[in-house]
């Protein structure tokens, strides 16, 4: 009999930087989910079995937002066993760097460039508000290549 454990759902979520020609920051994005709970979240999703977790961010940005990402540096791994009302997930969140336009595909409705003025946390789904806050913290909006 193989044993079977009980672990939460493994995800990733990326915060992906937008970077026009010049290398000029313009926002991040967020996507409209196609699914429950609907609603603003930022790009993501779960890891298959023998991803690697810096593989699957780039699988699902590439998925989700249609764009290539450059990984820059782990956020943070957020574990609350009520951030998702699903399951219990917990996801690691990845800053990461793209050009070009997003295009919502896959479980993506849509997908949008949101200046860091622009942000009203309260209204994304999960605990991407607080993944957003923590962000911002971090950065103190200031550009780092």
């Amino acid at each position: 009999m193989a044993f079977t454990p009980k672990t939460p759902y493994l995800t990733v979520d990326g915060i992906v930087e937008i970077y026009n020609d010049a290398s000029e920051f313009q926002g991040i994005i967020l996507i409209q989910r196609k699914y429950e709970p609907i609603g603003l979240a930022i790009p993501g999703g779960f890891v298959d079995i023998g991803e690697k977790i810096e593989d699957a961010v780039i699988r699902e940005m590439k998925e989700e937002i249609s764009l290539d990402v450059e990984i820059k540096e782990l956020l943070n791994v957020y574990s609350d066993p009520a951030r998702d009302k699903r399951f219990h997930t917990v996801s690691v969140v990845f800053v990461c760097k793209a050009y070009g336009t997003p295009k919502g595909a896959d479980d993506a409705k849509e997908a949008y460039v949101y200046r860091l003025d622009q942000l009203q946390l309260d209204q994304l789904v999960f605990d991407h508000g607080q993944i957003l806050k923590d962000y911002l913290k971090k950065y103190h909006h200031e550009q780092r290549d």
